[in-house]
């Protein structure tokens, strides 16, 4: 098969624009309770409900006043995981197996990376959308300290979506069967959504738990996400955190295109 790599990313990917935004169109009434309605849902049970129950000295919740402020940051940051995961796993596998949908793509002048690019700005777009709704939700309940705060911890949680997406993505194109789902689900996307600070500090897990936990990607978003939005910055701790995520992202995006170009082309 012929593949063009002449043309320019930016002009590869918005070729894709229209089909992107039918398939939006389309499809999101399906995920409006998953990225909607459950926000609200998580932050009334786990955070209004049983946080009422939970007192705790600030000093234990990494600067939180309450239970709920400590919840809320690594609840968004743990639901842009699960969004960018959800939408790099199946629908990734149809578009290969089932539907065939990359080869029609490819029998076009677009080019792999092309191909790969635009369906990661689409999943970036979609944890942008779902995690906006999240912060809308939670600005009520008076967990957001500052508004500069809600908007690094904003990009900080679509970064986390970025790095989760590209190298779930990478892991989709090698994958020749679905059954690899459920190992990844409940080895790697659920351990981390409990044990990766969003419902308690990490310190808890003891020393060597701790320092596994601080080795995760979703902890460094989380962590992210935790400091930006109670206004209680470690500007150096930060600058790692960020670098981490972007590092992930940009290995993810090149085992994705190396990933498709071997399945498809080679």
């Amino acid at each position: 098969m012929a593949v063009t790599e002449g043309v320019p990313v930016s002009e590869g990917i918005g070729r894709q624009v229209d089909y992107w935004l039918t398939v939006y169109r389309r499809t999101w009434k399906g995920t409006a309770i998953s990225s909607f309605v459950a926000p609200l849902f998580y932050v009334v049970a786990m955070g209004v409900l049983l946080g009422g129950f939970i007192e705790v000295d600030p000093s234990e919740l990494e600067g939180a006043t309450s239970y709920l402020a400590f919840l809320v940051p690594g609840l968004v940051a743990a639901h842009a995981m699960q969004t960018a995961v959800g939408e790099t796993t199946y629908p990734v596998m149809g578009m290969i197996k089932w539907q065939r949908v990359y080869e029609s793509m490819l029998a076009t002048p677009l080019a792999v990376r092309d191909v790969v690019f635009a369906h990661l700005v689409f999943v970036t777009a979609r944890v942008a959308s779902t995690c906006a709704v999240f912060m809308l939700v939670v600005a009520p309940f008076g967990v957001i300290e500052t508004w500069w705060g809600a908007v690094l911890a904003f990009l900080s949680q679509i970064l986390v979506g970025t790095a989760f997406g590209s190298l779930v993505y990478a892991l989709t194109t090698r994958m020749s069967t679905p059954e690899g789902f459920g190992v990844l689900f409940r080895l790697g996307v659920f351990p981390m959504f409990l044990f990766s600070g969003a419902f308690f500090p990490v310190a808890n897990l003891g020393e060597v738990g701790a320092w596994v936990a601080r080795l995760t990607p979703l902890w460094q978003g989380v962590n992210l996400s935790r400091m930006f939005m109670l206004d209680n910055v470690d500007w150096a701790v930060a600058g790692i955190n960020a670098t981490v995520l972007i590092v992930l992202t940009l290995v993810g995006l090149r085992w994705s295109v190396t990933g498709l170009r071997k399945r498809l082309v080679s």
